[in-house]
């Protein structure tokens, strides 16, 4: 597992939901090759409402124009390891944004981990001990 603390780089990405790479979306390629890329981790957002360079507005409240909404991916990483990946980014992200930002991570763990540097359980924590009810 990676290790992050401290000084970090998040790279965002919005672009479209039906954009696609190789007959695939586009949102799940990024989340793939930043795995690959064995990059700290990657989530997908999916907007409701929003217009990027085309000004068409695309919103999930009119059921004509519920397709194509926007979708944010963010990645976080320390910054060698999100400029390495950049160039994977600017082969795959033809239409879109791309942002760069200065973050601090404060706590990074994973579900196998939680609780293993406290000696227990996370109270509220539903994951190492089954769902609550």
């Amino acid at each position: 597992m990676t290790r992050l603390t401290g000084s970090a780089l998040r790279v965002t990405v919005f672009i479209g939901e039906n954009d696609t790479w190789h007959h695939k979306p586009l949102y799940s390629e990024i989340v793939h090759r930043a795995h690959a890329a064995g990059l700290a981790g990657a989530s997908v957002f999916r907007g409701v409402e929003g217009f990027g360079a085309s000004s068409l507005i695309h919103t999930s409240r009119l059921l004509s124009m519920s397709e194509d909404l926007p979708v944010a991916i963010v990645i976080v990483d320390t910054e060698e390891r999100v400029r390495a990946f950049l160039p994977q980014l600017d082969e795959l992200v033809t239409e879109g944004l791309v942002i760069l930002d200065d973050c601090e991570v404060i706590r990074y763990v994973g579900r196998g981990r939680r609780g293993a540097d406290e000696g227990g359980s996370v109270p509220g924590d539903p994951g190492r001990h089954g769902r609550e009810g």
